[in-house]
């Protein structure tokens, strides 16, 4: 896979802190339309990774680009998040004081300015796009409730429907299956895989029957790179990765 054909395209990143390489020649691409899971142990360089695609941190050496020809290591967190890669933290940050509606409403696209969200109107085509999103993350029915009142499950798709509301090319979700019932863990998979049906998704996940359930290629991280990568019955049978992670 090119730079120039890949969505997002890593190759050779390495950040050390106070010594520690927590990436280490680190090399990765992602295609356009397509969902990858990374799994590895704590310490792997996950979260590295998505600080190092989102701008916080900064690669002491490599290339990262998206679309082929934006280079990410000059731009900075709020125009990475502008040019169309959304984050979605472990820990779903709500408007717990708003209905479900609301929070959709306050992350649709409005002009930004404080005149412009407080005058702001909802349009037709606005209020389409949120009573699809509420379709899509399951809430329909929860539309004019507080997002305080919600299941943690329930707030897990709301912070990812408003991630959805930005419209992103990129989608990445950090540990969506934490702290959640088995129900809402399938549910959630489900949702993942119909989210990619129009965009690029990256799940960082422990979970192994999770990933099983998601059905795309994995890439195991190690030590700051990639150990291997493939369907999960092909890495899971590669020696290495269950040396350092599955057998532990």
């Amino acid at each position: 896979m090119t730079r120039a054909t890949s969505l997002l395209y890593l190759d050779g990143v390495s950040v050390a802190f106070d010594g520690f390489k927590a990436l280490n020649d680190l090399s990765l691409t992602i295609d356009p339309g397509e969902m990858r899971a990374i799994i590895g142990p704590n310490g792997a360089g996950k979260t590295t990774m998505m600080d190092v695609i989102t701008g916080k941190t900064r690669p002491d050496s490599g290339e990262v680009y998206f679309s082929g020809a934006i280079d990410l290591t000059s731009e900075d967190e709020a125009a990475i998040a502008e040019l169309g890669i959304g984050r979605k933290f472990q820990k779903p940050t709500v408007f717990e004081s708003h209905t479900v509606w609301d929070n959709l409403e306050l992350a649709l696209k409005a002009p930004r300015g404080p005149f412009s969200t407080l005058f702001h109107v909802i349009t037709g085509a606005e209020k389409t796009r949120i009573e699809n999103l509420l379709e899509l993350i399951r809430l329909t029915d929860k539309s004019s409730e507080l997002a305080a009142n919600l299941s943690h499950g329930q707030k897990q798709w709301l912070e990812i429907g408003m991630l959805l509301a930005q419209d992103p090319k990129l989608l990445l979700v950090d540990e969506p299956a934490a702290g959640m019932t088995d129900a809402e863990t399938a549910e959630t998979a489900d949702l993942l895989k119909d989210i990619a049906k129009d965009h690029s998704v990256v799940v960082v996940e422990h979970d192994m029957d999770f990933v099983r359930s998601l059905d795309v290629k994995v890439t195991v991280l190690h030590e700051g790179s990639v150990l291997a990568e493939g369907s999960l019955d092909h890495v899971s049978a590669d020696e290495r990765v269950v040396e350092v992670y599955l057998g532990r």
